[in-house]
């Protein structure tokens, strides 16, 4: 199928489409080979795999990011809102309404709360009133960051750069945004509370959500759909119901199986029993 008819075929509820990209970096180094996904509009998707499976570089391929990195999307095509959007750059995508919040946060440390969410609407060109509006709602959503608004960000804890970094996509005004491992370095009490408001974002912003993320249990609870990646390909995709229930994902991703709670010491089991790798 050629690439026009793809995206003719992308359903009009399909907010994002990945269709069978391939990514190398520095012109050698094969990453992703054959990734496809859709995230339907207003969903939560999960994309779920352990450290180096490919999530990040799956996210930086839809946000234009890869550039920066030596990275090109040699095959495939990303499919944003109808339109092939893999030859764009990362200030286009965002005034199409999609925007990354990387992984690790990334806040600029020396500005304060305040003066980090306003970068967020830089490509905006509706007026100060408007920015000023998404900023208390950006407020509202995050009681602590208002607390904060004068501090300088590097010296706020984790859980409040992370939810500065949300804020400042949300600054954007967004249809959809990438969310880079949201828990890393968080206690969990935090990690429930970002997940709450993004599934909250979701519900009363109507803001869709493709999250890559390494805590698959916490992940779906939230999503509504899930893809599992291994070595830069997509090895298994369904509902985040049946993924709960797969045998497979409970023994390797939650860490629990059928019979109880398991030992990864046993490298050459372990990949045996990955059934859905070739």
């Amino acid at each position: 199928m050629d690439a026009n008819a793809r995206q003719t075929e992308t359903s009009a509820s399909t907010i994002l489409a990945v269709n069978n990209i391939e990514v190398i970096y520095n012109h050698v180094i094969l990453v992703l080979k054959g990734v496809s996904l859709t995230v339907p509009e207003g969903g939560i998707v999960a994309l779920l795999g352990a450290n180096g499976a490919g999530k990040t570089t799956t996210l930086k391929a839809v946000s234009s990011l890869l550039q920066a990195e030596r990275g090109d999307v040699t095959k495939g095509n990303i499919v944003f809102k109808g339109e092939q959007v893999q030859a764009l750059s990362p200030s286009d995508l965002v005034r199409r309404g999609c925007i990354q919040v990387m992984e690790g946060r990334h806040c600029f440390g020396h500005l304060t709360i305040e003066e980090n969410l306003l970068t967020g609407a830089f490509t905006r060109r509706d007026g100060d009133a408007a920015v000023k509006a998404s900023l208390e709602k950006v407020y509202a959503y995050f009681p602590r960051l208002r607390e904060r608004r004068g501090s300088q960000a590097g010296y706020t804890s984790g859980g409040e750069q992370q939810m500065c970094a949300i804020g400042r996509a949300l600054m954007s005004k967004p249809n959809m945004i990438l969310l880079d491992e949201p828990s890393m370095g968080l206690a969990p009490q935090l990690v429930e509370e970002i997940f709450e408001i993004v599934k909250e974002l979701n519900e009363k912003e109507g803001v869709s959500f493709l999250l890559a993320e390494q805590n698959t249990n916490v992940a779906l609870r939230y999503a509504t759909y899930g893809y599992i990646m291994e070595s830069g390909r997509i090895v298994l995709d369904g509902t985040a119901k049946a993924l709960r229930e797969n045998e497979d994902v409970k023994e390797f991703y939650l860490g629990v199986g059928g019979e109880g709670r398991k030992s990864f010491r046993n490298v050459k089991h372990y990949k045996r029993r990955k059934r859905w790798l070739a």
